[in-house]
């Protein structure tokens, strides 16, 4: 995983924890839903490279 990856998905994953709690206080269920959404899709993405850097460590490539 490059560094650029990594830094864009904990934004992605951070402005998410945001939008749900602004959400969350203000009552829009439709921001809260929206972060709560970003953060599962920053999660997939970090998951992804995590399964390619196994697979680089494992073939060396």
């Amino acid at each position: 995983m490059g560094i650029g990856d990594k830094i864009g998905n904990k934004a992605q994953e951070s402005i998410g924890k945001a939008k749900e709690g602004i959400g969350e206080a203000t009552g829009n269920e439709r921001l809260e839903a929206e972060g709560v959404q970003d953060q599962a899709a920053a999660r997939a993405k970090q998951a992804g490279e995590h399964v390619k850097d196994a697979a680089k460590d494992i073939t060396g490539r």
